[in-house]
């Protein structure tokens, strides 16, 4: 008979394995060539090493700088 500390890890490792499935499953969108907030050019290197990359990066601060400040009501 299993006790509660076997169960706890069966628990566990099923969730685990449901979040890496989840994780490798999801695919991002294709990286912007252009910025969606500038209109100038994505670098090549950034589009490569950030699978879905949406902005330059003055703007990728910009945003991130205005998400960390942002507090909800």
């Amino acid at each position: 008979m299993a006790d509660w500390i076997d169960e706890s890890q069966e628990y566990q490792l099923k969730i685990l394995q449901a979040q890496i499935t989840q994780a490798t499953r999801t695919q991002p969108s294709p990286s912007a060539f252009f910025c969606v907030d500038c209109d100038t050019p994505i670098a090549e290197p950034r589009r490569k090493i950030i699978p879905g990359v949406q902005r330059c990066i003055e703007c990728q601060e910009i945003e991130e700088i205005k998400r960390k400040n942002y507090r909800p009501v």
